[in-house]
C-alpha cells in the first residue's frame, strides 16, 4: 500500500507527564504548563519533533489526571487556558507539533456529567451516558457480572439512594473513581466530537486516546475470567512471550470489555472531524490489542493514524523474538497504509533502564518495590537500554521517548509506601506496587533543589539522593553520556531520514545479533554472545565505548557505509 510522508509517519514523540516534568511556578512540587514552556528549548536541543501532554484536565487526580472532571478546561495545578495556548504558540514557534491526550473510556466520579447521573435517578438519560446496572441475587446484593478491575478488585460499585437503600451498581473497568461511559449514548458520541473540536480549534496537532481498545463494551455483558497472568489493559495477552504474539495467526481471548467490533466506527468518525482541519492532525491509539495483525486494524486509512506498538516494548533483549517481532510489526502495519510506531517506555511502565535487567519477570502495571521477587541490575540495565534505544530509533516508523529516559533513568523502587499514589497500590492492598516508579519527577540541574524541578525543593514524589549524575546539566556535552547517545542517534536520524526508510536484513549473523540496514546506515546489535565483526563503515553511533572490529555484548553500533 502507497505511504504518504505526513510528520507522523516519521516523528520521534517526547512523552511529558506534566506532573513530573518542570515545576514552573516554583509553589508546591507539582509540574505545570508554565515549567513546560520554560523547558521546551531543552527537548529542540534534544532533537523531537513533538510533544504529548499526559492529561492536564481538570480532575481530582486519583489516577494521575487520567480522572477527567472537565475536558475542556485545565486543572489549577497545572495552570490555565491561557497557559496552555502560551505553552503551545511557544511550542510552535519553535518548530514542536503538540500532541494532547484524550480519555474517552471513562470520566472522574466529580464529572458533571456523572454527578447529574446520581442525582436524576435510575432510567433517566443522565444515568444512560454511563453504564449502570441492577445486580444481581434475591435483593441485586451482587454485582451484574464477575469482571475484575484492572486495578485490581471488583470492576463495580453498588451505589445508595437517598433514602438509604442499595440501588444500581455502575461499572468502572479502573478505580471506582472512574466510571466507564456508554458509547452505545449518541449524547456520548456528540459531547467528544465537541472536545474534539474544543482542542482542535485552539491548534493542537492530535491525540493519544488513551483506552482506545476500550470504550464499546460486548452485548449483555458476559462473565469473563481472565488468565492469571492478568494486571495489563490488554487483557488476555498479558505474560506471553512477544515471539508468540508476533505470530499472526495466534487471536488469544478477547475480553468482552476491550477490542469489540463497533469500537472502530467511533474512530471512523473522528477520522472525519480532524479532516475539518487544515494540516495532518494526528490520532494514535494506547490499544492493548494482541496479535499486531488485529492491532493494525486501529489505523486503517479511515481510522486513527498510529498505534502503540506494545508488543515491541514488551520484547525482551533477545535477537530472535526482536526478529520477529520487528518483522510481525512492519508487516501489519504497512499492510494497512499506516507506520509502525516503536515505544520502550512510558508512564505505565516500568521504565526499560530498570526492565531490561530483571533478575526475575514482572508483569506489566505491577510495578517494583523493595519486596519484588525481580530486581534490577542497574549497571547492566542502563546497558542494554542505551542498546535498545540505539536500535529502536533506526528502525523506520514513528518513535517515542518518554521524559528521562534520555537521561538513563531507572525506576524508582525505595519510594516510602506513604508517598505512593497510584490507585494500583492501594485496590490491590498494597500486592502491587504500580507505577509511582517511572513518574518521579526529572532531574534538570545536579546541584539545585530538587534538581531544578522545583525552585522551592518540594517534589511530589521523592527523588532519589543519588540522582545528581543523571541531571540533565551532568550530561550535556559530556561524551559518551546517555543524553549526548540520544542527540546523536536523533540528529543521525533525522539526517538520513531514517524514519522514512526501509529496513532490510542482514545475513550471515548469529541469532543473538539484531543486523540490518537502513538506507546507507547499517545497525549491528548484539544482545549477548558471540561478538560480531564490524562491517565496512564508518561509525557514527555507538551505544557504548568499544575499541576493536567487533560489537560487544549489549552494545549496538550505528556505521555509515
Amino acid at each position: 500500500m502507497t505511504m504518504g510522508n505526513e510528520w507522523w509517519r516519521s516523528a520521534v514523540i517526547y512523552q511529558i507527564y506534566p506532573r513530573s516534568f518542570a515545576d514552573g511556578q516554583g509553589d508546591d512540587g507539582i509540574g505545570d504548563l508554565i515549567g513546560i514552556a520554560d523547558r521546551l528549548p531543552a527537548l529542540v536541543d534534544l532533537g523531537v519533533d513533538a510533544i504529548w501532554l499526559s492529561p492536564f484536565f481538570t480532575s481530582p487526580q486519583k489516577d494521575g489526571g487520567y480522572d477527567v472532571a472537565d475536558y475542556c478546561d485545565v486543572d489549577p495545578l497545572f495552570g490555565t487556558i491561557a497557559d496552555f495556548e502560551a505553552m503551545e504558540r511557544r511550542a510552535h514557534e519553535l518548530g514542536l507539533k503538540v500532541i494532547v491526550d484524550l480519555v474517552p473510556n471513562h470520566t472522574s466520579d466529580q464529572h458533571t456529567w456523572f454527578v447529574e447521573a446520581l442525582a436524576a435517578g435510575e432510567g433517566s438519560p443522565e444515568r444512560d451516558r454511563y453504564i449502570f446496572r441492577e445486580g444481581k441475587g434475591a435483593t441485586g446484593e451482587l454485582p451484574p457480572n464477575n469482571w475484575e478491575s484492572v486495578f485490581g478488585g471488583p470492576a463495580w460499585t453498588r451505589l445508595t439512594r437517598a433514602d438509604g437503600t442499595p440501588g444500581q451498581w455502575y461499572l468502572h473497568i479502573f478505580d471506582t473513581s472512574q466510571p466507564d461511559l456508554n458509547w452505545e449514548n449518541p449524547w456520548v458520541r456528540d459531547q467528544f466530537r465537541d472536545i474534539l473540536r474544543f482542542w482542535l480549534d485552539r491548534g493542537v496537532d492530535g491525540f493519544r486516546v488513551d483506552v482506545a481498545h476500550g470504550l464499546i463494551k460486548e452485548a449483555g455483558l458476559p462473565d469473563y475470567t481472565a488468565p492469571e497472568s492478568g494486571g495489563s489493559m490488554g487483557g488476555g495477552a498479558v505474560g506471553l512471550e512477544p515471539e508468540i504474539l508476533a505470530h499472526a495467526d495466534y487471536d488469544p481471548p478477547t475480553p468482552p470489555y476491550w477490542a469489540q467490533d463497533r469500537v472502530h466506527e467511533i474512530y471512523r468518525d473522528w477520522h472525519t472531524v480532524l479532516e475539518e482541519y487544515e494540516g495532518d492532525r494526528v490520532l494514535c491509539a494506547e490499544a492493548w490489542v494482541e496479535p499486531l495483525a488485529k492491532l493494525a486494524r486501529w489505523v486503517r486509512p479511515d481510522e486513527m493514524h498510529q498505534a502503540f506498538n506494545f508488543s515491541y516494548l514488551e520484547t525482551p533483549w533477545s535477537g530472535p523474538t526482536m526478529r520477529r517481532v520487528i518483522d510481525a510489526s512492519l508487516e501489519a502495519f504497512t499492510g494497512v497504509g499506516a507506520p509502525s510506531t516503536w515505544v520502550l517506555s512510558n508512564h505505565d511502565v516500568v521504565r526499560h533502564a530498570s526492565r531490561l535487567a530483571l533478575t526475575a519477570p514482572n508483569p506489566q502495571g505491577h510495578g517494583i518495590g523493595p519486596k519484588s521477587p525481580g530486581q534490577p541490575v542497574r549497571a547492566l540495565g542502563l546497558t542494554r537500554a542505551r542498546a535498545a534505544t540505539a536500535l529502536m530509533l533506526a528502525l523506520p516508523g514513528s518513535a517515542y521517548i518518554y521524559q528521562g529516559e534520555e537521561l538513563g533513568l531507572p525506576e524508582v523502587i525505595d519510594l516510602p509506601d506513604s508517598a505512593r499514589q497510584d490507585p494500583t497500590w492501594f485496590r490491590t492492598n498494597h500486592e502491587r506496587y504500580g507505577r509511582d516508579g517511572c513518574r518521579v519527577p526529572i532531574p534538570w540541574e545536579s546541584d539545585s533543589p530538587s534538581y531544578g524541578f522545583s525552585t522551592v525543593g518540594a517534589s511530589w514524589l521523592p527523588q532519589p539522593a543519588d540522582w545528581g549524575p543523571y541531571a540533565r546539566d551532568a550530561q550535556s556535552g559530556v561524551p559518551d553520556s546517555t543524553l549526548e547517545l540520544y542527540r546523536t542517534a536523533l540528529a543521525v536520524r533525522a539526517e538520513h531520514d531514517l524514519g522514512l526508510g526501509e529496513l532490510e536484513w542482514l545475513p550471515g549473523y548469529p541469532e543473538t545479533v539484531v543486523a540490518f540496514r537502513n538506507g546507507n546506515i547499517v545497525v549491528i546489535a548484539n544482545t549477548g554472545g558471540t561478538e560480531p565483526a564490524l562491517p565496512e563503515g564508518v561509525v557514527v553511533l555507538a551505544s557504548e565505548p568499544f575499541t576493536g572490529n567487533t560489537v560487544p555484548n549489549d552494545t549496538a553500533v550505528w556505521l555509515r557505509v
